[in-house]
């Protein structure tokens, strides 16, 4: 973990959503309580168990939050991209960090100490319902999250999965790419599913011409069966 030199960094351009309801005397105590750190791929932002200190917004690269569970696997929760909040729901809860994060590659997070954000919510209705506008989308998705992962066969979680990378990190220049590249245990704890389940399911796809594989680069080819396979689950 590296802390960046702030001189040139444009705090409205970062954090522009948060900096907006603020007065001036407001954005200049923010401006001046935050920084930069540069995590490494697959470095651990947070570990389940520590006490949160800090609200996380992912600038550039890919962040996953995920909970080791029975037996050493692993589920991921949710997949962060650029620009999202995280890292502070536990705070407000007055509780440990339940899940842990990670770097899937080199990216940068700004980091925004606790008793920061909470001076300025004590002071500022609309960061307040700000932060409550955010909690609650992500109990909304969490909740869907949750009823598809335990409801969807096999084929369907992992069709939700690639349509969830596709809408998160978007795709690379020919179109079709997936623009995240994830070993296949990570896609099977992305899908709650095993390991061999994965593999054996990403083949099946590529028989039926749905995606292609080369290596852990993927390729949608059939976007609208993946979806009805999804919504059938």
């Amino acid at each position: 973990m590296v802390k960046m030199n702030l001189s040139d960094i444009n705090v409205p351009e970062l954090i522009a959503d948060m900096w907006e309801p603020l007065n001036e005397e407001q954005r200049e105590f923010l401006a001046n309580n935050f920084i930069l750190q540069n995590y490494k791929k697959n470095e651990i932002l947070y570990c389940e168990g520590e006490t949160p200190k800090y609200l996380m917004c992912l600038l550039s690269g890919k962040v996953k939050i995920y909970k080791d569970g029975v037996g050493g696997r692993s589920q991921i929760i949710r997949m962060i991209k650029p620009v999202e909040y995280f890292g502070y729901r536990a705070y407000f809860a007055k509780e440990d960090y339940v899940t842990a994060a990670a770097a899937f590659e080199p990216s940068i997070v700004c980091l925004i100490p606790m008793n920061a954000i909470t001076t300025l919510v004590a002071q500022n209705n609309n960061l307040s319902l700000f932060f409550v506008k955010q909690l609650s989308v992500d109990l909304g998705i969490a909740d869907e999250r949750t009823v598809n992962l335990t409801q969807k066969h096999i084929r369907g979680r992992l069709a939700e999965s690639l349509l969830v990378l596709k809408e998160s990190y978007g795709l690379e220049e020919d179109g079709s790419t997936l623009s995240i590249y994830l070993s296949r245990e990570d896609l099977a704890n992305l899908s709650n599913m095993t390991t061999s389940n994965a593999i054996r399911t990403l083949s099946n796809f590529a028989t039926e011409r749905l995606i292609t594989i080369d290596g852990r680069k993927i390729k949608i080819i059939d976007e609208e069966k993946l979806k009805r396979i999804s919504k059938i689950g």
